[in-house]
Order: structure tokens, then sequence, then C-alpha cells
């Protein structure tokens, strides 16, 4: 949200997969177009219903499958060409968001050597353990996200994380030092990594990007922090 506001960056929602529940997936759906609505957040779909099945078991046991998967995203990246893209760190605990760590990088390793971008690993369910950016967050940020949140009603009746969100954000800030060099509101912990043209993310064959950690302040613009001499 900070990089569309800040950075004029134009944000998209590519809806990987609606849910493994088949009578959900039409809402949950319907609830991720009103909160990108909400957000200023474009929407784009996969599938009609999503994709099915995204996950480490799929990668490892059924290559045909996970090929074809492989290809829708490297087809939106292809079209897209996105300056950055925000995809879960592999190690982020649910079996769908490990899933789309590796559906993402192995979607890079096919592009062509004209493709490049920078690559920011975000950490929700399991903690990512060599963050190098620090997101802090406004009152005013945190009061959107939680708006924007109460738009998947189907959700947040199932878990409520507008109830979880403040614990959540107090960890990030006890854990903010990892990232940087000091405490603060921390929104969010975050992987910056930047592929060479025609380098696998898959293979970590990546440039280095804030090796030394960063804050990002809430009265900083986000826009610097995708600067080539960071």
């Amino acid at each position: 949200m900070r990089f569309l506001r800040e950075a004029q960056l134009r944000v998209i929602n590519v809806a990987v997969t609606l849910g493994s529940k088949k009578e959900r997936q039409a809402e949950r759906w319907a609830e991720l177009q009103a909160a990108c609505e909400f957000l200023g957040f474009e929407v784009r779909a996969t599938a009609p219903t999503g994709l099915e099945h995204v996950n480490p078991k799929t990668r490892a046991d059924h290559a045909e499958d996970w090929a074809a998967k492989v290809r829708v995203i490297a087809d939106i990246l292809r079209e897209e060409r996105p300056r950055v893209v925000f995809f879960p760190h592999d190690q982020d605990w649910n079996s769908t968001h490990e899933g789309v760590h590796w559906l993402v990088a192995d979607a890079l390793a096919t592009l062509g050597p004209d493709f490049g971008c920078y690559t920011v690993e975000t950490e929700f369910w399991g903690q990512c353990d060599d963050p190098n950016l620090a997101v802090e967050s406004s009152e005013a940020d945190v009061a959107d996200l939680i708006a924007a949140t109460s738009f998947h009603v189907g959700e947040v009746r199932r878990n409520p994380y507008h109830v979880l969100l403040p614990s959540w954000m107090m960890d990030n800030v006890r854990r903010g030092r990892r990232a940087g060099r000091g405490p603060g509101r921390w929104g969010a912990r975050l992987h910056v990594r930047h592929p060479l043209p025609a380098a696998p993310l898959a293979g970590r064959e990546v440039r280095a990007v804030l090796p030394r950690g960063r804050m990002l302040p809430a009265l900083a613009s986000a826009a610097t922090v995708f600067q080539e001499d960071r």
C-alpha cells in the first residue's frame, strides 16, 4: 500500500488461488475485488476459480501439472513486466504460501534475459530468517489495512485477522532489530532481492540488495527502497 501511495507504483493483486473450499471461491473472489478496490489495487485472476493444489507436494510429485501452473504465472509476468514482485518466502509455514513462493520462483526462472525485477519475499504465518527490510506503518496505514481486511467477510469470520493484527505487529517490533537498527511501529518484515538478467531466482543467483538491512520509517518515502545504488 505504501509503495502505491508514495512511489506511485501500479499494484496488481494476482489471485493465485481462491482457497480449497469450492463453495467459497466465488465469494472470496468478490471479497478480494472489494478489498482491492478500497485500497486502489488492481486485481487479476489466474483462472476462473484460481489455481488448485499449489503446494510443494504438487511441485515434487506432479511435474506436468506444476509446469502448467508455472506457465500461467510466467505469462502474467511476461505481459505485465512488473518492476517489483511481492510473494511469500519459502518457509512461510502455510503449504499454499510455500507453493506460491516456488511457483513464482520457477516462473521467474523461465523468463528470458530481457526480463528483470526486484523480488520482495513476505512473511505472515512463518518468520523469515533473514529479513533485510522493515517497513513502519502509520496509524492511518493500519486503519486502512484493517478496513480493507473487513471486506474479506468469510475469512474474518473463521479467522479474526483484525483482532490478531496488534499482537502480530508488536512481534514485528520485537524482532525489528534483525532487519535494521532500532525499534518502531513495524508493520512488515521483508526480504528484498534483485535477480540478474537470465539468473534464476530458484537458484538464488541474485544481486545483493540492502545487505546491511534497512528500516523504512513512516515519514520516509517508500520510493527510495527500489534504487539501484542501495
